[in-house]
């Protein structure tokens, strides 16, 4: 698949960060992705960090999930029906002991979110119109799920919407569309992290870095990140303004 030359953004609505003032929120952008790169050796040091944290207690006694919990609850979801992704993770790794290997930077971004417990997305630009917005759905969107079929989130939903009108998560950090889901063919992707507890926007700051060395380490390709806030509410990285070298400036 050839990498697309428009820009991509990522942005939370204003009304979320009203909702949500204590949201810490990242993204990283890294081009020139592969299916054949050896993660193997960075995987396993995350999992470890994992597994120590999880030697002295459950993830549902982690802040970071704690966190989550509360606010799915406030958003009229049950917290142990609906997870965000970290903790969805943490309760198959702390099962498995591992998770299915998918794609080199899935399993890589899913083994730092084991050790950070903080929720990391991952999709593919190249199936994402325009951008996403983290925003309450109207209830039009589209989001399609891994088995093929069509949903419509309910109005009110968090979801990240593309100007496309599709849903390519539902439930704010909860599940991720297989429209956008990273394939063989991917060739750059959108990296998303967000937190809501108390020690977040440190934690969050230090999670984007980590993801942002790691990557760029990986596949040392074009390679962009920022933290978001209300302030600062929107990251967008110009697929097409990158150098001839293809190096964009890092914003973190």
């Amino acid at each position: 698949m050839a990498q697309s030359t428009s820009p991509v953004h990522i942005q939370h609505s204003p009304a979320l960060w009203a909702e949500h003032p204590d949201l810490a929120a990242g993204a990283v952008f890294a081009g020139r992705i592969t299916p054949d790169a050896d993660v193997e050796q960075r995987v396993a040091a995350y999992y470890a960090r994992a597994q120590e944290r999880l030697d002295a207690g459950p993830a549902t006694g982690f802040p970071e999930i704690q966190a989550w919990r509360r606010t799915f609850a406030k958003m009229g979801l049950k917290p142990t029906q609906y997870r965000c992704a970290s903790e969805a993770l943490l309760r198959r790794f702390a099962k498995e002991g591992a998770l299915p290997s998918i794609h080199p930077v899935i399993d890589l971004c899913n083994a730092i979110s084991l050790a950070y417990a903080v929720p990391v997305g991952v999709f593919d630009v190249a199936a994402v119109a325009g951008g996403l917005e983290v925003r309450h759905a109207t209830g039009a969107e589209e989001y399609l799920t891994f088995g093929g079929e069509i949903e419509r989130p309910e109005p009110g939903e968090v979801i990240f919407a593309d100007e496309a009108g599709r849903a390519h998560a539902r439930r704010w950090t909860n599940r991720q569309s297989g429209r956008s889901a990273v394939r063989p063919g991917t060739a750059a992707v959108l990296v998303v992290t967000e937190a809501l507890h108390e020690t977040a926007q440190a934690d969050v700051a230090e999670l984007t870095k980590t993801l942002a060395e790691e990557l760029g380490a990986v596949w040392s390709g074009p390679l962009d990140s920022a933290l978001l806030s209300a302030s600062m509410p929107r990251f967008e990285c110009g697929r097409g303004d990158l150098n001839p070298h293809g190096v964009s400036t890092n914003r973190t």
